[in-house]
């Protein structure tokens, strides 16, 4: 029987003395005097044994299962192996699933995540694709048991001009965050009586949640604070009142909206949390000088400028055109399955591999 053998996919030792190395700071006098820096510690360390208690506890599993194998080929017992093969089954996914957490290493890969999808060129088309990549990214987060609440939507005829997700669960950031650029369609339109095919564009955009031991600093003299009647549903209070609440930060320009809340007070704070997931990521590029990889923000939501191309007509292809990776089975990734072309962008970003290409005519 062959068993893996690990190596080489991350440093270990290095993890473990920055694991000592905290440990001993978590227990010297005076450590939560300073409550912000220790908890960002505390929060550092349980990353640091998130990366590799997990791979200890598979390496004794796969222990236990050689020293099982061992004993049914001694005694040459065949109701032995059926029990082996099915544990077997069992840590090969761990281990397919460690290697897929082991490439979200970014700082806020781990951390809940706002997903924003914004119609583009194509009117009422565009608006209808927005909401089908809404509905795709919804069942997407419910296979994986995340949460999904509604931060900020604008109706459109057809469809939505612009929807923000609030996902809550663990890697929900990391493995959205490749999903960040422009989506294109290729169908024969539903709202075109001469059954033509019309191309679509949409954008999405991820953005980590962040918590406590992350500082974003907003200054109020950079802040405009609008405040408006709701729309849409949710009652009296919500549409009689000026709930909705709408942050316009002065120097980046970025505006966040938020009008899902009951009261205005609650709207402030999920608005806020927003607009410093936004400045995060806004400030992170400015800091590594990192163009390329949040590039997507900066494009046109047009023609040549899309990551994914979705076709319904004349054939049917969903393609990755930084990962070439490609189905044919259209509805399954409609339906959220959207695991496979996250793995891909994930592998290749570890990879250093160019994650930009034209769209070979799709």
């Amino acid at each position: 029987m062959r068993f893996w053998k690990f190596g080489g996919v991350f440093d270990s030792d290095a993890i473990k003395a920055k694991i000592i190395e905290k440990e001993d700071f978590s227990s010297s006098p005076g450590f939560w005097d300073d409550p912000k820096r220790a908890e960002k510690t505390m929060s550092e360390l349980r990353s640091l044994k998130n990366r590799v208690e997990p791979w200890e506890d598979l390496l004794r599993e796969i222990g236990d299962l050689e020293a099982l194998y061992e004993l049914a080929e001694e005694s040459n017992d065949e109701q032995m192996v059926d029990e082996i093969e099915s544990q077997l089954e069992q840590v090969q996914a761990k281990l397919e699933k460690l290697n897929i957490i082991n490439l979200l290493s970014g700082e806020v890969d781990r951390n809940g995540c706002f997903l924003n999808i914004h119609a583009g060129a194509g009117g009422t088309e565009a608006c209808d694709w927005a909401q089908m990549l809404a509905r795709m990214y919804i069942r997407w987060a419910e296979r994986r048991g995340y949460k999904v609440e509604t931060v900020d939507i604008l109706e459109a005829e057809g469809g939505i001009k612009s929807v923000t997700y609030q996902i809550t669960g663990e890697w929900a950031f990391g493995y959205l965050k490749g999903e960040s650029g422009i989506h294109r369609l290729v169908r024969i339109s539903p709202f075109d009586a001469n059954a033509r095919r019309h191309t679509s564009f949409t954008s999405v955009h991820a953005f980590p949640i962040l918590d406590d031991t992350i500082e974003v600093d907003i200054r109020p003299e950079d802040l405009r604070v609008d405040t408006y009647r709701a729309g849409g549903a949710g009652g009296q209070h919500v549409n009689k009142t000026d709930s909705a609440v709408r942050f316009t930060h002065l120097p980046t320009g970025i505006v966040v909206a938020c009008q899902s809340e009951r009261s205005q007070i609650m709207n402030r704070q999920m608005a806020m949390n927003v607009l410093k997931a936004r400045l995060y990521e806004y400030y992170r590029e400015k800091k590594e000088q990192e163009n390329q990889k949040f590039s997507a923000e900066k494009k046109d939501i047009s023609w040549g400028n899309q990551i994914r191309s979705y076709v319904f007509q004349p054939y049917t292809m969903v393609k990755d055109l930084r990962t070439r990776h490609e189905t044919g089975n259209i509805q399954a990734v409609m339906d959220g399955d959207l695991d496979p072309f996250m793995e891909a962008y994930l592998n290749n970003s570890w990879k250093g591999l160019p994650l930009e290409g034209d769209d070979e005519g799709l």
